[in-house]
C-alpha cells in the first residue's frame, strides 16, 4: 500500500472510531506481541505547535532511517490514544508524568492517586508499567521537558533580586497570580507556590494559562507572577523571565517516544528516535515554538533545519526539502479527528496534552 493510500485509510479508521475506546485489556490478552518493524509508519501530532515540531522531527528521523512515515494530527488524547492501541497511529510523542497520569486513571478511574511525580526515574517506572499490557512501548526521555512553569518581568525579578522560586517566598513579596481560574485548588499551582516555598499568593488573576492578556498583566504590573511552560515561545516578547523550580514542585513531563510495540517495537525505531534525545532540549523546543509561532515558519522547515543543525540529516536533504515545502501547493500534513465531543477534564490539566478545554499557540495549558 501506497503512503497516500496508507494515510487515507488511516483517516477512514481514526473518524470511525474517534469517539470510541480503544480494546479492553482482556481482548490484547496477557501477553503482548513481539516487536515489529512495520517499514510504513504512521506519527501522531495532536495539533499544536510543540506536537507538529515533534511529529515532523520523528518522521524524518524514520524516513532517514528507511522508513514510509506520514504524519496525521488528532486534536486530543481521548483520541490518538486508542488509536495508538490499535496501531492506526504508529507513533507519538508524549510527555512523561502526564501520560502516566492520563493512563492510570483510564485503567483505575479519575480518583486513583496520581502515579506522576518530579522524579523522573520513578514516573518512567510507572508510565512504563500502565503502557505494557495496552501494547505500548515507552522508548527513553530525552533532556527535553515542558513543564509549567512561572514567570516574572525582567525589572521584577532584577529590583528584588529573583532568580528561583525559592527567591520569591524568601522576599516576603506579596503576589498576585496571573493564572487559569483552577490555580485556586490545584496542588502544583496557588496552594503549591505557599505550601512549598512560602510564596504570598494574596490572588490568583483568572486570566489563563500563558495567555496574552496574562502576560500582559505581569508586564503593566497588575500581576506579579504568571504561569505558563517551560517552552513558552514568547515570554521574551513581554519582558518576561522564568524562576527555576529549584524545590522541583512541577511533575517530571519529559518529552518521551511512545510507539505501538506490535508495528513500531523494534529497534530500528528506537535507535532512529534515539538519535535526537542526545540533542534536544528544553531551550531547543521554546526556540523551535517561537520559529513557528511568531515568525510564521512551517513546522517542517523548523523541524528539518534543526536536525540539519544537529548533523542528524544530511544537508542535501534538508536543502531540497526546503525547495520543495516552499514551492506553491506543497502539502501539509493531514488534519483528523475533528468534531468529536470536547475532552473531558481530569486533575486540571488542559488539552491536547491531557484533557481539558484550553490551548496555547505553541504548547498546550498546564498538567498537575
Amino acid at each position: 500500500m501506497s503512503r497516500a493510500h496508507r494515510a487515507l485509510a488511516a483517516l477512514v479508521l481514526l473518524a470511525a472510531t474517534a469517539c470510541t475506546t480503544g480494546p479492553t485489556l482482556e481482548s490484547r490478552g496477557e501477553v503482548p506481541a513481539p516487536p515489529g518493524d512495520s517499514r510504513e509508519l504512521t506519527v501522531g501530532s495532536a495539533g499544536f505547535t510543540e506536537s507538529d515540531l515533534l511529529a515532523q522531527m520523528y518522521a524524518l528521523l524514520l524516513e532517514h532511517a528507511g522508513y514510509s512515515a506520514d504524519i496525521i494530527s488528532v486534536t486530543n488524547r481521548e483520541i490518538y490514544e486508542p488509536a495508538l492501541e490499535n496501531g492506526q497511529i504508529d507513533v507519538v510523542a508524549e510527555y512523561a508524568a502526564t501520560f502516566a497520569d492520563w493512563l492510570n486513571a483510564k485503567a483505575n478511574g479519575a480518583d486513583a492517586p496520581p502515579v506522576g511525580s518530579p522524579d523522573r526515574t520513578a514516573t518512567m517506572k510507572a508510565l512504563r508499567a500502565l503502557a505494557a499490557p495496552r501494547g505500548l512501548t515507552v522508548l527513553d526521555p530525552g533532556r527535553a521537558v515542558d513543564q509549567n512553569a512561572f514567570a516574572v518581568t525582567a525589572a521584577y525579578a532584577k529590583k528584588h533580586g529573583l532568580r528561583t522560586l525559592s527567591d520569591v517566598g524568601a522576599a516576603k513579596l506579596p503576589v498576585r497570580l496571573a493564572a487559569g481560574d483552577e490555580c485556586v485548588q490545584r496542588p502544583y499551582c496557588a496552594p503549591g507556590l505557599r505550601e512549598t516555598y512560602g510564596i504570598d499568593v494574596v490572588a490568583v488573576d483568572p486570566k489563563g494559562v500563558g495567555t496574552t492578556p496574562a502576560k500582559q498583566a505581569v508586564q503593566s504590573g497588575q500581576d506579579q507572577m504568571v504561569l505558563t511552560t517551560t517552552t513558552d515561545a514568547t515570554l521574551g516578547q513581554f519582558g518576561l523571565v522564568l524562576l527555576e523550580d529549584d524545590k522541583k514542585l512541577q511533575n517530571a513531563d519529559y518529552v518521551v517516544p511512545v510507539v505501538n510495540r506490535a508495528r513500531a517495537g523494534s529497534t530500528g525505531v528506537r535507535d532512529a528516535l534515539g538519535r535526537l534525545n542526545t540533542v534536544l532540549t528544553t531551550a531547543d523546543l521554546a526556540s523551535m515554538n517561537e520559529q513557528v509561532d511568531s515568525w510564521r515558519r512551517l513546522p517542517e522547515d523548523v523541524a528539518r533545519a534543526y536536525l540539519e543543525s544537529k548533523r542528524l540529516l544530511p544537508e542535501s536533504l534538508a536543502t531540497e526539502a526546503f525547495r520543495r515545502r516552499a514551492a506553491p501547493g506543497a502539502r501539509a500534513h493531514r488534519p483528523a479527528g475533528a468534531g468529536c465531543a470536547p475532552p473531558r477534564s481530569r486533575g486540571g490539566r488542559s488539552a491536547p496534552r491531557t484533557s481539558g478545554p484550553v490551548r496555547r499557540g505553541s504548547g498546550p495549558a498546564p498538567r498537575w
